[in-house]
């Protein structure tokens, strides 16, 4: 009897902000406002929508029928009175600049929508982010983040950061470069589209559950601006509570409050709070899916993983037999398989030839490479050995952030004038995340083809050795997850 696997992802940041009762005299460069445009005018005259909007568990197991489902988002936009026709336009695509290095993730940009252009750039963060993580680790290590969740994170941030600190956040997470690639785009286009992002991953489920909520607490009596407590309520649905940090209760009820969002995947996620912390940010992401093509319980079976040249290790290896899509990358010396999710969510497990190659995979991992190995796929009938895995893992960011270009937040004069008038840092950014792949389910909290060749002699696709995994919604080009699993056996 075939039982299906079932997906599941879990992810929880969290973001400190700790102050002082004076703003000082040292901000970075001066606490002028970026120029918003569409958010200084109509946006705002939305209406503000209740905390609770995307919170609903809205699950169905009914596939809608091709053609009905860019309506009916049309149509859920036009109850919240908003002008979709930014989401899914197909700009001109920025001109090409001579100069502009082959690795630009602009050059994905042509035939794109906005919400893809942004989730290309996403990704982009995504992958610098954890080329730094994983220096933090070694080579034996688990990785496992959850790059949407960072960016929102990030995203509602970036609305009360000011000058040079403003400017370089958003030119690490490549805004900038969204901005810039068109006459059309603005700094409120970012936050609209998250915005939209949040609403149609996260509000239309097709046959599996996918799940985000932030909240953003303050302590009390401290001053918050209103612009900042309507743009985050208006751009990403998080109400500013007021909380007590130094009560014990707090920390007990908003425990409580995450494992219940994360089905119980993840507790205890606050074990402490400084007493100076004046603001926290929260994001919970939580997925489960179904895969479309199931492993049987009763073919897992103990097979070898090996970690490395010397070592090998005995882990619950599974599999089943279907249709799946694979490529070959000769380049970069690596085989590639799409596993598909019911409802339009696959992942990529990527599989390095040699055991020594991750290294050098990971270097030269970006959005063109990914890609290029989605439209070099061939589909074929195979066996497939994918192995059982939980991982779990505990992050503070701010060093990872840090490496990837992310300083000034973290600087004692960084400038968040636009949160409050108090002077504000950040020391903790905190990402926590889990996954589970076993029979009983897994929940978890461009256009060239050269150097490419079809798996259609290889009549087994096994992942007996160090692998990548990218989860990816396909309709908006977001990634949701990703990981490097070096030892099953281990979290």
């Amino acid at each position: 009897m075939q039982r299906p696997l079932h997906p599941l992802f879990v992810s929880l940041l969290l973001a400190s902000v700790y102050g002082s009762h004076s703003l000082g005299h040292q901000l970075d460069d001066g606490g002028e406002a970026p120029q918003w445009g569409q958010l200084k005018g109509k946006n705002l005259s939305q209406p503000v929508l209740p905390a609770d909007f995307h919170r609903e568990n809205t699950v169905t197991n009914d596939w809608i029928a091709d053609g009905e489902e860019d309506e009916d988002y049309l149509d859920l936009e036009k109850v919240l009175g908003e002008d979709d026709d930014y989401i899914d336009i197909v700009d001109a695509a920025p001109p090409t600049d001579p100069a502009a290095s082959a690795a630009s993730a602009l050059l994905l940009f042509p035939g794109k929508s906005r919400i893809q252009r942004l989730n290309v750039l996403n990704a982009q963060f995504a992958f610098d982010l954890y080329r730094a993580l994983k220096e933090q680790a070694s080579a034996s290590d688990n990785v496992f983040l959850a790059p949407v969740g960072i960016s929102v994170a990030m995203g509602m941030i970036s609305l009360g950061l000011r000058g040079r600190t403003h400017e370089q956040v958003h030119a690490a997470l490549h805004f900038t470069d969204f901005v810039n690639a068109s006459s059309k785009y603005e700094l409120a286009t970012v936050h609209n589209l998250f915005r939209k992002l949040t609403h149609r991953l996260f509000r239309r489920n097709f046959g599996y559950t996918l799940r985000s909520v932030n909240d953003l607490y303050v302590q009390q009596q401290f001053p918050v601006r209103d612009d900042f407590r309507t743009q985050v309520r208006q751009y990403y649905f998080a109400e500013v509570q007021v909380a007590d940090f130094s009560d014990p209760a707090f920390i007990s009820k908003t425990n409580h409050h995450i494992s219940k969002l994360t089905k119980g995947l993840i507790r205890d996620a606050l074990e402490n709070i400084d007493p100076t912390t004046q603001m926290m940010v929260l994001n919970c992401i939580y997925f489960k899916g179904s895969w479309v093509n199931k492993f049987p319980v009763e073919m897992t079976h103990n097979h070898n993983f090996r970690l490395n040249e010397r070592e090998v290790v005995k882990v619950p290896m599974m599999q089943t037999k279907g249709a799946f899509l694979v490529a070959s990358d000769q380049e970069l010396d690596c085989d590639i398989l799409q596993l598909e999710y019911v409802g339009g969510i696959s992942m990529l497990v990527v599989v390095p030839h040699k055991l020594s190659g991750m290294k050098a995979l990971e270097a030269q991992l970006t959005p063109q490479v990914v890609e290029r190995w989605q439209k070099s796929m061939t589909n074929r009938t195979r066996e497939v050995l994918l192995p059982k895995f939980k991982l779990e893992k505990d992050y503070n960011l701010v060093e990872a952030l840090r490496s990837a270009g992310v300083t000034a937040l973290f600087d004692r004069n960084s400038n968040m004038t636009g949160i409050s008038d108090q002077r504000v840092t950040i020391d903790l950014f905190k990402h926590r995340g889990t996954i589970t792949v076993n029979e009983e389910g897994t929940q978890a909290a461009a256009v060239t083809t050269v150097g490419f060749m079809p798996l259609s002699t290889q009549a087994r696709f096994s992942v007996d050795r160090p692998f990548l995994f990218l989860v990816y919604e396909q309709r908006t080009g977001c990634l949701l997850f990703m990981g490097r699993v070096a030892n099953p056996a281990k979290s």
